[in-house]
């Protein structure tokens, strides 16, 4: 039987903008972040403020979405319709010692901080506020999907990560790290047990304790305010 075509994903609007800017924003702040659940590598979270003008790239949506080609081509025509955009990096060491949720809000605040101007109002996608005081911020579900600056936050942040994994791929060959940009794929996985993790390795996550040769090198790391390590 002929299948029905899909209907096609919306397009990230303004309205949830223009509803926090008729509350009396005028700087607001799409913010987004990449590599909460990979192996290797930092977390990194941008913020991006959309511009007045310029025309929004067709097909921008969730990054996920986007063939990394797509990505990068949309990531290089942030021109007037992103005014200002701006990454926070917490490096795999940072992640060991405070955990996940902690790593996160100080990417999150390194990338508002980075921006030209304070924003009036953060839109961060998800439903879980890491970011808290002292930024007014909106949690928004899907927010990369229905939101211009948080996908355009989702975007940029994932080529810039994207590119960094592949820089980091150049001295440890093998883990896939420019494919998978340090997830857990299969050749990522069979190199981990074969050569042992590199100094971009979380290692404190308990991947190490399925790796019998490499356990040893763990880290335990201490509760910090009720948090534990992430998978």
């Amino acid at each position: 039987m002929p299948t029905t075509p899909r209907e096609p994903t919306p397009a990230p609007t303004f309205d949830l903008e223009d509803e926090l800017r008729s509350g009396g924003a005028r700087v607001i702040a799409g913010v987004d972040e990449v590599g909460r659940g990979a192996w290797a590598g930092p977390v990194l979270v941008c913020a991006a403020v959309s511009g007045h003008s310029g025309r929004v790239p067709e097909g921008l949506t969730d990054s996920k979405k986007l063939t990394p080609a797509r990505r990068a081509e949309i990531a290089g025509l942030t021109g007037p319709w992103v005014a200002d955009h701006a990454f926070g990096w917490s490096a795999p060491s940072e992640i060991d010692e405070v955990g996940m949720t902690e790593a996160l809000r100080r990417a999150a605040h390194r990338a508002l901080e980075g921006l030209t101007e304070r924003p009036d109002a953060v839109v961060l996608d998800g439903h879980h506020d890491y970011i808290g005081s002292p930024w007014t911020v909106r949690t928004q579900v899907k927010g990369d999907l229905t939101c211009v600056n948080v996908a355009a936050a989702a975007v940029l942040a994932k080529v810039a990560r994207d590119t960094h994994m592949a820089e980091l791929a150049e001295d440890h060959p093998g883990f896939g790290f420019e494919r998978a940009a340090g997830y857990p794929s299969p050749t990522h996985r069979a190199t981990l047990a074969e050569e042992g993790p590199t100094p971009h390795h979380r290692m404190s996550w308990s991947y190490l304790d399925a790796l019998p040769e490499w356990r040893h090198l763990r880290r335990v790391r201490a509760e910090v305010d009720g948090q534990i390590p992430l998978l």
